[in-house]
């Protein structure tokens, strides 16, 4: 494989993370955009199990082998989209739009179970919220009416499309001009 000493000249380039696309050229997940770094891709490369479709200008080199950097990668075995989304806590605060429910404050966020778990309440869609910890403390382990907070949505468990439309409102950090042809084409267009 590569020689020690191309790992480390392309450890001090660049973030070359690649875009990894699933079989049928889209983004196994918008948000988090799905990326690999630049090593893990290399490596599904040499295993075979993905397509290069775009490379960085950027090299990396052993004593007998030269590669330019993948940017775009395309998996040789379709993964079936999931039909509903994981119960976990970035995806609550995709639903919520990472925003606090009680107040609307996007910093310093946590979840607040509607119903305390100490009335009864469960660790569920339908009864967790993102909240800011000053809200959240607030809030305590009162119910709605008494502590005057309700969310601003009911909560509920969102599809698999309302968290990729929550997600295209938050655009990653870094989008390398290569992936233009590959994101949001299924997006439906403005007249």
């Amino acid at each position: 494989m590569l020689a020690a000493a191309a790992v480390s000249r392309a450890a001090g380039s660049p973030h070359c993370p690649a875009l990894v696309l699933n079989a049928d050229h889209r983004p196994l997940s918008y948000y988090p955009l799905s990326l690999w770094s630049w090593q893990d891709t290399i490596k599904a490369v040499f295993l075979e199990r993905v397509v290069i479709l775009e490379e960085y200008d950027r090299v990396v080199r052993s004593a007998r082998f030269e590669m330019k950097l993948p940017s775009v990668v395309s998996l040789k075995t379709y993964i079936k989209p999931a039909r509903k989304p994981a119960f976990t806590r970035f995806n609550v605060f995709l639903r919520d739009q990472f925003e606090c429910q009680y107040c609307g404050d996007p910093k310093d966020l946590t979840f607040d179970h509607v119903v305390p778990r100490s009335k009864g309440g469960r660790t569920t869609w339908e009864n967790v919220v993102t909240a800011c910890s000053p809200c959240n403390l607030t809030k305590g382990g009162r119910m709605p009416n008494q502590a005057k907070m309700h969310p601003r949505i009911r909560p509920h468990q969102p599809t698999v499309i309302e968290l990729r439309e929550h997600g295209r409102r938050f655009p990653p950090n870094y989008l390398h001009e290569s992936w233009a042809d590959y994101l949001y084409w299924d997006s439906e267009l403005e007249p």
